[in-house]
């Protein structure tokens, strides 16, 4: 099974159903999350912290 095949998947079903208001909300919990891994233990986390 391709790691892709999540996003293809997801993809297929915006098409679909014509449901493209999730598109942004994904897109946007996607990069919250990467921000809050990527600053997990580093020396910019206590300025990300600040922001929410």
């Amino acid at each position: 099974m391709s790691k892709l095949s999540i996003l293809v998947e997801f993809w297929d079903f915006l098409r679909e159903r014509k449901k493209w208001w999730l598109l942004p909300i994904v897109v946007f919990l996607v990069l919250l999350g990467a921000l809050i891994v990527l600053t997990e233990g580093s020396a910019v986390a206590p300025f990300v912290y600040t922001l929410f």
